[in-house]
């Protein structure tokens, strides 16, 4: 369990909380650059309790600025995007990226009172796919991560995107959270050949409390989960918490890599964004059959306009009494609607003072105290993660891989070199003072 303060720092991510100044230290990713286009639609986007609106403009350059015209405060949603800058339909007012008012319509020519009139905007850089941006004071302060999908061909990668009604933070701990996948997502009755083969399969069935190996790292927590295979052998699979909000969960062998992307709207509400890539190969008819027919969603049908998934609270994730008897663990169809009903159901900010975690529960444990750590020490010290200066520090993979018993993970050199770590990254200063 945490004390109800650290749960305060670990949820609250406005202006002026800890967790929340921390985030506005990094390079935020927010929409997939395809969401946009020059003169087109406007796509509002809320980021860390502010009410934004992204736009591309005549020339191709992208914008965030505040959602609301600074004259009578109706929102530039409804406005038109022209002319390199979006005007309200109210009374004319533009704006161009960077949040001027450029043009007045509804003032005297000879006014001069545009020139002092601005809204909120903040900086966007577009970077392997996606647009990213960085809503502290001082955008030259911290670069981009250098993830590997951020380098792939464009056929190498699929993007999803959707809305997560809780808390950033139960999100990650749903995501790193190895030992529920023997509960949660299994099936009743498996075929032979899956039960044989798939790593999500007998060892995942059989052992149901992993063994766990926990590193910090540069860029947040490496976390090894460790499971009795057959003769004498362990089943390891290792996920990743990068700071400030992203995971990587080991995959199938054999299968994509999947990262997801937990991007708090506010306190209550998150924007999932997965990337599921091929380092090396395009993706496959394969892949894109089980990634689903999109175009964001892959396993997450979506309410049409909206980033609400079909299966919801509203409707109990369409729970299924008789297949949860006789097919499912759950009666949930598909594993993200399954992960979505427990973590939500814990409310849109899990009360954490009530919790009675055991040693499954080492992951979620590591995580909370290498954020909670990183956002007391920038509003204690003034300080800052090491890793918002370097991003070749996430360039790493996750991985799972059968090894002969009595061997860890970061042990093995193979295992290492799979996950792009052969060789340990080299020592950084925890933090430096913030500018």
């Amino acid at each position: 369990m945490l004390k109800a303060e650290d749960n305060e720092i670990l949820t609250r991510v406005s202006r002026g909380t800890p967790m929340g100044d921390l985030m506005r230290q990094f390079w935020i990713p927010f929409l997939i650059d395809s969401e946009v286009e020059p003169d087109g639609a406007p796509v509002r986007v809320k980021l860390l309790g502010e009410s934004l609106l992204a736009f591309c403009n005549t020339e191709g350059k992208f914008g965030l600025i505040a959602e609301n015209c600074a004259h009578r405060r109706a929102s530039l949603f409804y406005g038109r995007n022209e002319g390199c800058g979006i005007r309200c339909i109210y009374h004319g007012w533009k704006y161009d990226i960077d949040g001027k008012c450029v043009d007045l319509p509804s003032e005297p020519a000879a006014s001069d009172f545009k020139s002092r009139v601005s809204i909120t905007a903040y900086p966007v850089r577009a970077h392997g796919g996606m647009l990213w941006t960085f809503m502290g004071p001082d955008p030259s302060s911290a670069v981009l991560p250098q993830f590997e999908w951020t380098g792939v061909p464009r056929e190498n990668r699929y993007f999803s995107r959707w809305q997560q009604e809780c808390n950033y933070a139960q999100c990650v701990e749903g995501e790193i959270d190895s030992s529920h996948v023997s509960a949660l997502h299994q099936v009743l009755h498996p075929k032979e050949e899956y039960h044989a083969t798939s790593i999500w399969g007998s060892s995942m069935r059989n052992d149901t409390a992993p063994s766990w190996k926990v590193d910090e790292t540069p860029y947040g927590v490496a976390l090894g989960a460790r499971r009795d295979a057959a003769g004498g052998t362990s089943l390891w699979r290792v996920n990743h918490f990068l700071m400030p909000f992203y995971t990587m969960i080991a995959p199938e062998i054999g299968r994509f890599i999947n990262m997801r992307m937990w991007v708090p709207a506010d306190d209550e509400h998150t924007w999932g964004i997965g990337v599921s890539y091929r380092p090396e190969t395009p993706l496959t008819a394969e892949d894109m059959y089980q990634l689903g027919s999109g175009p964001l969603s892959p396993y997450i049908p979506l309410i049409p306009g909206t980033m609400r998934p079909i299966y919801n609270a509203d409707n109990d994730y369409m729970i299924d009494r008789q297949k949860q008897r006789t097919e499912t663990y759950s009666g949930i169809p598909g594993t993200r609607a399954q992960d979505s009903a427990v973590i939500e159901s814990a409310g849109a900010i899990a009360d954490r003072t009530l919790e009675r975690l055991g040693t499954s529960d080492t992951a979620i444990i590591a995580m909370r105290r290498v954020a909670i750590n990183a956002a007391k020490a920038l509003r204690d010290e003034g300080t800052i993660p090491a890793a918002t200066r370097d991003g070749s520090v996430y360039d790493i993979r996750s991985h799972s891989a059968i090894m002969p018993d009595g061997v860890d993970f970061d042990d093995d050199p193979e295992f290492l070199r799979r996950m792009k770590m052969d060789r340990r990254p080299r020592e950084l200063a925890a933090t430096e003072p913030s500018r």
